[in-house]
């Protein structure tokens, strides 16, 4: 392995090959880029031609965090030139997936993310983390639910401030308990088709033109 895939942190090589090619292309300003982590990157398995015929790019990497989106935020999408950029992330921050991380850092990673691509003259659009009452496997996360509701509502006043685009996927997903519900999702954290059907409804409700 060489030391650029050593320092590789944000996972810059995924996509930079598929960016590169995507340049060439003559779709330009009419493009939407949805970047994420692994909520994001499933996306296309289950509904490829949500992407395809909206002419939407999927910049989705599981696992990841905030931090590492707010790294890869350039190069995976406000130098792909497109007209918005679609921001879902921070699950795997509260998860603690790279390390320790408040609140307070998620949401300013994400308001980062959309004061740089506001600066570029793009459109943003912040995204709700999804519900979860219990991450899989990790029971040192002490209330998700509550983490997310304070993040969320953090976020839909940060849009109503600024003027941005809000999609709530959380409202229509959330159970009795604050978490995934079961006919959306498998494992309480990740979405399965129906689940991304709700998600894509959200998408149609607030994008014009989404098909």
């Amino acid at each position: 392995m060489t030391i650029e895939n050593d320092l590789d942190w944000a996972n810059l090589e995924k996509y930079k090959g598929a960016n590169l090619e995507l340049k060439k292309s003559n779709s330009g300003k009419d493009r939407i880029v949805f970047i994420g982590d692994s909520i994001t990157e499933g996306w296309s398995n289950f509904s490829p031609e949500f992407f395809q015929q909206n002419n939407f790019v999927n910049r989705g990497i599981g696992g990841q965090t905030t931090p590492q989106m707010l790294i890869r935020l350039k190069p995976d999408a406000v130098h792909l030139d497109p007209k918005m950029i679609v921001i879902n992330g921070g699950t795997n921050d509260i998860a603690g997936n790279t390390g320790p991380s408040t609140p307070e850092m998620i949401i300013d990673n994400i308001c980062s993310m959309a004061e740089i691509a506001i600066k570029n003259n793009i459109d943003v659009a912040l995204t709700t983390i999804l519900p979860v009452y219990k991450y899989p496997g990790n029971d040192e996360v002490a209330d998700p639910p509550k983490i997310i509701s304070f993040i969320n509502s953090a976020l839909e006043e940060y849009c109503k401030k600024n003027s941005l685009i809000y999609v709530d996927y959380y409202s229509s997903m959330v159970d009795e308990k604050k978490g995934l519900k079961s006919e959306y999702g498998n494992d309480g954290v990740h979405p399965i088709k129906e689940g991304y059907e709700v998600m894509e409804k959200a998408i149609k409700n607030v994008i014009p033109g989404t098909v």
